[in-house]
């Protein structure tokens, strides 16, 4: 469609000079400045703000999951599962934080999320049913396990995060701090090896970008983070923090891969718009949808 012409900016102008894209790394600085303010702020502060901050997140990152589910023609139950993952994410809050219990036991907060795992499937079944058509176009055990898969795949390893963060001794924000500075060291160091050294892909069918040898980079930055916890984290022996800092390196860019895989598979570039410039809340946090529940299961079976 040809349009009227409208007066242009001479080429010496302001506008013409300047640089394109100067507006998106603004808007990259000053978004993800915000962004790691809020989070470390709120980390810092005490349990119940890092609390309420990644309970926010994580259904932030699950309704970006089913938004790009949609795209791909699915109809999960979005506003159902996202209520279920902040009453999962409050039951594991109570379950990390002593303080926070209504009872002496753990005993009631388990039965309950025994309890969601056996009815929440039945809710959203049920809710297939009240809309179920007879057309090739209704899905709804398709859309039953992507509400579920959401879940499982989102809401549940974010929401483990509350057994890192609470020891017996009450919440330590200083465990969450030492997990963040991981896994920034794992994509610091992946990016700077990978950027002058990578020639070998990882995933050149998932994520191009990636290579063996900023792979490599990046667990040797982990790992000398690790080392250097020590100052944070005194009281954790050096082979705990060593182990965290491996688990870092091999899951996180597994969690990269995989929430790469499901943006390629349903063709978006983005999970969200959240953050100008940087994407959606998955976007920033699919490395601890691998690191996390790798890092409780140690938890629990080693005390690490």
């Amino acid at each position: 469609m040809i349009t009227s012409a409208t007066p242009s900016s001479p080429a010496n102008s302001p506008e013409a000079a300047k640089p394109p894209g100067m507006s998106n790394m603004w808007q990259r600085i000053i978004s993800g400045a915000i962004g790691a303010v809020a989070l470390l702020g709120c980390i810092w502060y005490s349990g119940w703000t890092f609390g309420l901050f990644f309970g926010i997140v994580q259904a932030r990152m699950l309704w970006e999951f089913y938004r790009m589910m949609r795209v791909a023609g699915y109809r999960p139950a979005a506003i159902i599962g996202t209520g279920t993952s902040l009453v999962v994410f409050g039951l594991l809050y109570v379950l990390g934080d002593v303080d926070a219990r209504p009872y002496e036991t753990t005993e009631p907060v388990l039965i309950t999320l025994a309890s969601l795992i056996l009815i929440v499937p039945l809710v959203f079944l049920l809710r297939e049913m009240v809309r179920w058509n007879d057309t090739n176009e209704h899905q709804p055990f398709a859309n039953l396990g992507v509400a579920m898969g959401g879940l499982f795949y989102v809401s549940l390893p974010m929401s483990l995060l509350c057994l890192i963060g609470f020891t017996e001794d009450g919440y330590d924000y200083r465990r969450i701090f030492g997990l963040l500075f991981l896994v920034w060291a794992a994509d610091t160091g992946a990016y700077i090896a990978g950027k002058n050294f990578g020639k070998h892909k990882l995933a050149p069918g998932i994520s191009p970008g990636k290579t063996w040898e900023g792979w490599v980079g990046g667990t040797l930055l982990t790992l000398g983070v690790g080392w250097g916890l020590g100052y944070l984290l005194p009281d954790m022996p050096l082979a705990h923090r060593l182990v965290a800092a491996a688990v870092v390196a091999v899951f996180g860019v597994l969690g990269d891969l995989a929430e790469s895989m499901l943006k390629r598979s349903v063709g978006v570039k983005d999970s969200g718009r959240i953050l100008p410039g940087h994407g959606g809340l998955l976007d920033r946090f699919d490395a601890f949808l691998f690191i996390v529940p790798v890092l409780v299961v140690l938890l629990l079976l080693f005390d690490l």
